[in-house]
């Protein structure tokens, strides 16, 4: 895994606990509102750390921090991410993975072995409608079968779906909501027009949703999930 950023300190990226973020390098998603596009764009993107230099830090913050965000770009993509993840804990610290559910293989090797405790899984659009956004419309058997590793897991999880149009409109967030129903936590992201892969893709229009539309789709989602909380 080439690490493509370090975020030191973090009171947001993992719910109830103080982390640092490791952003991995590549994605294999091409969504055009990513706010990471230095990641996906793999030759615009250098490693800023080395593995020596993350782990030493780690070392150095523990009793600081309570936990490590793995994100991206795309961690499953990675073959050593299983072993990444239990390097940190074995270190002392609760892991937390970023994914968008494209690799339940390899999420379920990681909850098979412990290696993991909290699991965000992005939820682009309907599950059954992913050729739009990733060019691959065959992908939908991955994504429902990563939602239900996660939601039958024994750890915290969420899912979470930015809010930008066409991928998201009320009866598309009705579709992911009853794929999802019963899941414990579901966290819908307000769109920023900062730092987008493919700005031109949303050139004359106005993709986000305002407050009384974003209370709107939390509606929607709270009929069938647990809790649902804007951000």
């Amino acid at each position: 895994m080439v690490f493509g950023g370090l975020q030191k300190v973090s009171l947001i990226d993992y719910p109830g606990k103080i982390c640092s973020v490791l952003f991995s390098r590549g994605c294999n998603f091409k969504c055009p509102y990513c706010h990471n596009p230095e990641l996906v764009k793999e030759t615009a993107c250098f490693p800023f750390f080395e593995k020596t230099e993350v782990y030493d830090y780690l070392k150095r913050r523990k009793g600081l921090i309570e936990g490590v965000v793995l994100s991206g770009g795309e961690p499953t993509l990675h073959e050593d991410l299983l072993h990444h993840c239990l390097t940190i804990k074995h270190l002392g610290f609760s892991v937390k993975l970023d994914t968008n559910g494209s690799k339940p293989h390899v999420l379920e090797t990681l909850l098979n072995n412990h290696a993991v405790d909290y699991v965000a899984m992005d939820i682009k659009t309907d599950p059954f409608d992913y050729g739009k956004i990733t060019g691959n419309g065959k992908i939908g058997d991955q994504i429902t079968m990563s939602i239900k590793l996660i939601m039958q897991s024994h750890i915290p999880y969420e899912f979470r779906t930015t809010c930008v149009k066409p991928f998201v409109s009320p009866d598309i967030l009705k579709q992911i909501a009853e794929v999802i129903s019963g899941a414990d936590r579901y966290v819908l992201q307000r769109f920023h027009h900062e730092t987008l892969l493919a700005p031109e893709f949303f050139k004359g229009q106005n993709p986000g949703f305002d407050d009384e539309s974003m209370l709107q789709l939390k509606k929607i989602a709270a009929l069938t999930v647990h809790q649902c909380v804007i951000v």
